[in-house]
């Protein structure tokens, strides 16, 4: 009963909420699209010809940003959860820290790319501190192969919850990237603790 409550509750509040009406207007499959069309015209991300990784892609709402301004170069969504086709964006279902899905992603590109986007964030939990923690964790495991796949100049953009594991994935972002910029996007609520990383062009090439 409680359950259905909370669900009832979560329906009214995107009913309201302007960004979740602009994406049905609009045909993006998530409100998260504002946010990347937002840091876009913030960081000019996007350009003409790119080769583009998006980690935890599903339901497919950064893909469809990067693929409107992407005329050219390769998008790949990666995500644990199914994902519907996306015209000229390809997709593979997997962990990408698996060791199949993590060489799946290199043998795609086969080369040094421009962009890793991660829209990341665990399942919650009820527990704000550990999902936190967790989608901490999963920023910087997606440093890491950002750190392996990018192109000297390439760009690093992902979310993260202020919280315990910020400090970490500051140091190590710093450590690695000659910019390191945080950033609130509007579209992202502001009781939320989340926030997104950018980081470009690395201090030390791998």
């Amino acid at each position: 009963m409680k359950k259905k409550k909370i669900s009832k509750n979560w329906l009214i509040k995107q009913k309201k909420d302007p960004f979740f009406k602009l994406s049905k207007l609009q045909g993006f499959r998530s409100r998260s699209a504002f946010k990347l069309i937002e840091m876009n015209k913030k960081f000019k991300i996007f350009k003409k010809k790119l080769s583009v990784l998006d980690l935890g892609s599903s339901p497919g709402g950064w893909s469809q940003v990067a693929r409107k301004e992407i005329l050219e170069g390769r998008i790949l969504a990666v995500d644990v959860k199914s994902m519907d086709e996306i015209k000229n964006v390809d997709f593979i279902k997997g962990n990408f820290m698996e060791n199949e899905i993590y060489k799946n992603i290199t043998d795609y590109f086969n080369n040094k790319i421009d962009l890793v986007m991660s829209d990341m964030s665990v399942n919650t939990s009820g527990n704000k501190n550990l999902d936190s923690y967790k989608t901490g964790e999963l920023c910087l495991k997606a440093m890491d192969l950002a750190k392996d796949i990018l192109h000297q100049e390439g760009v690093f953009l992902s979310k993260i919850f202020m919280g315990s594991i910020y400090s970490e994935i500051n140091e190590k972002a710093n450590k690695y990237f000659k910019k390191v910029i945080k950033f609130k996007p509007a579209a992202s609520k502001k009781e939320s603790k989340e926030i997104y990383i950018y980081c470009k062009g690395f201090l030390n090439y791998f």
